[in-house]
C-alpha cells in the first residue's frame, strides 16, 4: 500500500476519533486547532513511511494524498454528526432563541419555518456543502506541508 494511502487511512480514523471529542461542550472547541496539526502529523506520516531518499515533492504529493484520504473521511463523519452536534448545542431552539423577533417573522413571513430552517437536515447539508470542501483542501495543503518538513528534516 502507498504511504499515502495508508497515512490517510490513519488519519482518517484519528480525525474521525477528534470530531466525536468535538461533541464535547465546551472542551470540544479544542477539536479544530487539533484536527489542522493533525493534517500535519498525517503527511508527516506518509512522508516517513517513503523510501529513502526522500525527496521533497514525492513527500509532498504523499501527504497531500494522505491528507486528502483523511479529510474525506472526516468529512463524512462530520456530516453524519451535524445533527448530533445541533442536538447536544440545545438544537433549532437554541439558535432561534439569539435571532431578533422581527428576523424570525421575516422568515415566516416568507414562507418559511425557522424551526426547519435550522433543522438537523439543513445543518448536515451546510456542512456538506461549506466544511466538507474546505476540509478537504487544508487537508491536502497541511497534508503536503507535513510531508515536505519531513522531507527536509529527515531525507534518510
Amino acid at each position: 500500500m502507498k504511504p499515502g494511502v495508508k497515512a490517510g487511512l490513519i488519519g482518517g480514523a484519528v480525525l474521525v476519533g477528534l470530531n466525536l471529542f468535538g461533541l464535547v461542550p465546551v472542551i470540544g472547541c479544542l477539536s479544530m486547532p487539533l484536527q489542522l496539526l493533525g493534517y500535519v502529523g498525517i503527511g508527516m506520516l506518509a512522508g516517513y513511511w517513503l523510501t529513502p531518499r526522500r525527496e521533497g515533492g514525492r513527500a509532498a504529493g504523499q501527504g497531500a494524498i494522505a491528507g486528502l484520504i483523511a479529510a474525506a473521511i472526516s468529512g463524512i463523519v462530520s456530516i453524519a454528526l451535524a445533527p448530533v452536534s445541533l442536538a447536544v448545542s440545545g438544537g433549532p431552539q437554541a439558535i432561534l432563541s439569539q435571532f431578533p423577533a422581527e428576523s424570525l417573522e421575516g422568515l415566516r413571513s416568507a414562507g418559511l419555518d425557522p424551526n426547519v430552517v435550522f433543522s438537523g437536515g439543513t445543518m448536515a447539508g451546510l456542512t456538506a456543502f461549506c466544511c466538507v470542501p474546505v476540509g478537504l483542501l487544508l487537508g491536502a495543503g497541511l497534508g503536503a506541508l507535513g510531508g515536505l518538513i519531513l522531507a527536509g528534516v529527515k531525507p534518510e
